[in-house]
């Protein structure tokens, strides 16, 4: 079984590492970004099955990539975790807008978000 491609897309190099190696353990492949531009650009390459995707990013923020994605089919099946310590209703309401499969808050549990990542690729 070929492994699932994840796109992990956050500023905190820490927590990316930390999440990578949580990931890898699940037998999933990372694909690291580190702000917003590169995760658009990445995202387009790479075609990942699914992306994390922190909202508070350098170069474009997380509402921005999540929206450009979303409006182009090429892109549009591919689902988008925003992954984000911006827990507010209007917060979850603007990533529910720009077409956000899923809203993930930090601190976070790894098995929860781990969970939300098996339940939207089998779907």
């Amino acid at each position: 079984m070929d492994k699932k491609r994840i796109l992990l897309v956050d500023d905190e190099k820490d927590l990316v590492e930390t999440l990578t190696f949580r990931l890898k353990a699940n037998n999933y492949e990372v694909i690291p970004a580190y702000d917003g531009q590169d995760a658009f650009d990445k995202a387009k390459k790479e075609k990942p099955d699914i992306i994390i995707l922190d909202l508070m990013l350098p170069k474009m923020d997380g509402y921005k990539v999540c929206g450009l994605l979303k409006a182009d089919a090429r892109y549009r099946s591919i689902p988008i975790v925003l992954f984000t310590a911006r827990a507010q209703d209007s917060d979850r309401k603007m990533g529910e807008e720009v077409g956000a499969d899923a809203y993930v808050t930090k601190p976070f549990e790894p098995q929860v978000l781990l969970a939300k990542i098996k339940e939207l690729l089998e779907k």
